[in-house]
């Protein structure tokens, strides 16, 4: 890891040009995972997690303050650091990266809204230019380069559709300056749809339809993480393209808002779409391992696979570089259903989730599991990339 904390800014003057932020480290925040491989099993999932093109559909590859109560404040200077030295240790190939937006940035009193994400877009952009390790994803063909030149690819995404207001060509110009996935409602309910937060569920709207129609005509993946059960269902329905869920994980295993009901999960999948298995804390806990690791998330994981089938789950582990219980706590006003839902069952609070902390140890310690549970090479390529790669194609335009 770079000396320079700062080393992402090399065009620009920490304290003079941007203001300053002690920022959290990239490694060793917390203890290493514990789980034991041997060392037959770590050598395969080494090799397996080097040959194969690697894809989190939920992380948040950038660096948040040290001290997460001065999130807001660094989140409007409108220049998030990317963990250039942590993502290029984690394996991935891609990160679907949803930059600001979301929590406070779509809802609340000061939201997020339509030139601030131009702005972060735009910065986050010149951000890498000025770098080689690290590019912008935007096409197929920039996978397989990025995987075959040993380089780490973001793909740019919003975690909801809610800055677009009633503006559908919004989504074109999205579109035009590099986003290539989009939700469609954060939590609380937008000109789209409903989000999960809401006691009564209206599902997705007739501008909604017509948002869903115009990102398929696009090629902007759309993903229901956040949306209501019926929102959820009726993409599904309408969608001439496969439909993510990027990261979440299923109502039957730890029963929250949060988690997604089995129609959801199989609507997803008759989509061609692909589920990614969320590790935020205290999110997907199960009976079995109420305490939140590794193993709560992998029981969510199998439920799923068992449920939908191995070709339409994946992983969006949704972490951070930083105290993310910390800002589940800063932001827990709007995290209604984002952490602990209020009505689900008793758990253990954690101060992290040991195994899924960070984006640099989540495919390593992911693909050991694998490993260790007798997934085959094939099975265990489609569940780290392939199953996404697929899902892609089938909603980018293809040259």
């Amino acid at each position: 890891m770079s000396a320079d904390p700062y080393r992402s800014y090399g065009y620009l003057n920490p304290g003079v040009d941007f203001p300053a932020f002690e920022l959290a480290p990239e490694f060793n925040r917390v203890p290493l995972y514990a789980g034991e491989l041997s060392p037959a099993d770590r050598s395969r999932a080494a090799r397996l997690l080097r040959d194969n093109i690697v894809i989190s559909l939920h992380d948040h590859p950038v660096r948040f303050p040290d001290d997460m109560r001065q999130t807001p404040e660094y989140n409007r200077t409108g220049r998030q650091h990317t963990a250039f030295a942590g993502l290029l240790a984690s394996g991935m190939t891609v990160v679907f990266d949803n930059m600001m937006d979301g929590t406070a940035c779509v809802t609340g009193n000061a939201p997020w809204r339509w030139s601030d994400i131009i702005t972060d877009l735009g910065m986050r952009q010149a951000d890498i230019a000025h770098q080689s390790d690290v590019i912008v994803i935007r096409t197929s063909a920039d996978i397989d380069y990025a995987h075959r030149a040993g380089k780490v690819g973001l793909l740019f995404g919003l975690e909801a559709a809610t800055p677009i207001e009633n503006e559908i060509d919004r989504l074109d110009v999205l579109y035009g300056l590099g986003l290539r996935q989009i939700g469609i409602a954060y939590s609380d309910s937008n000109s789209l749809g409903s989000g999960l937060n809401e006691a009564t569920d209206g599902g997705l709207t007739a501008f909604g339809r017509r948002a869903v129609a115009r990102m398929n005509q696009l090629g902007l993946a759309i993903d229901i993480s956040h949306s209501s059960d019926r929102t959820g269902v009726d993409v599904c329905a309408v969608s001439e393209r496969p439909v993510f869920m990027t990261h979440a994980g299923a109502r039957a295993v730890w029963d929250t808002p949060r988690m997604k009901s089995d129609d959801v999960l199989c609507a997803v999948a008759e989509t061609g779409g692909v589920i990614g298995m969320s590790a935020a804390p205290h999110t997907t806990l199960s009976h079995a391992h109420p305490r939140h690791d590794i193993l709560s998330v992998m029981d969510h994981f199998q439920y799923c696979l068992d449920l939908v089938g191995i070709e339409h789950v994946a992983f969006g582990p949704d972490t951070l570089y930083g105290d993310h219980v910390g800002l589940h706590t800063v932001f827990g006003h709007l995290l209604k259903f984002g952490a602990a839902a209020s009505g689900g069952p008793s758990f253990e609070k954690v101060d992290y989730v040991d195994g899924l902390e960070n984006p640099t140890e989540n495919f390593g310690n992911i693909c050991g599991w694998l490993v260790q549970h007798g997934f085959s090479d094939s099975e265990i390529a489609a569940v780290l990339g392939g199953n996404i790669l697929r899902a892609l194609d089938r909603i980018w335009p293809q040259p």
